[in-house]
């Protein structure tokens, strides 16, 4: 078999598999497959931007979650819990962490007695801002092989294959 210098890991995948499958169509694997490593890659790029700002990936979720509402900066937990996609136990457990961090308080929710909002401190808020600005220019920087159109040609494709679901 000759190589095409212009394969790269994926392809060399796919005709490995075909090899041993050839009843099988792999054309699945040039997205997915890429998409995975893509995702992967994503996944070191906010790490480093986060562990810039002195934050982990959960931090940040949650102090983004807060930093996006308009002032005061509060959401209930139960709220967080939905913008976060985690268990309430879980962010019981996470807001504990960011107040001994001093990065979010507790607060008594003005119209419910016995509820409480997270409400994001200045500390926090500088260290959402710092991730996502970091954050922000590393992933300019990745995509930057690609031009304007080009994006957005792939977040609509994107948008199309991560709304839809599956029964």
């Amino acid at each position: 078999m000759t190589l095409d210098p212009r394969d790269d890991e994926v392809d060399l995948l796919i005709d490995a598999w075909s090899r041993r499958l050839p009843d099988i169509d792999l054309t699945p694997l040039d997205v997915m497959s890429r998409l995975r490593r893509a995702a992967n890659r994503l996944t070191r790029l906010r790490a480093d931007a986060f562990r810039g700002a002195g934050l982990t990936a959960w931090e940040f979720d949650v102090l983004a979650a807060l930093r996006r509402e308009e002032p005061p900066h509060e959401l209930s937990p139960m709220q967080l819990v939905t913008a976060t996609m985690i268990g309430s136990a879980a962010m019981t457990n996470r807001i504990d962490k960011l107040v001994a961090r001093g990065l979010v308080e507790r607060r008594r929710h003005p119209s419910d007695g016995r509820g409480v909002l997270v409400h994001l401190l200045p500390e926090g808020i500088e260290r959402a801002d710092a991730a996502m600005t970091t954050l922000a220019k590393h992933e300019a920087e990745e995509l930057s092989a690609l031009s304007r159109a080009d994006q957005a040609t792939l977040a609509r494709l994107l948008r199309v294959l991560a709304s839809t679901e599956r029964g």
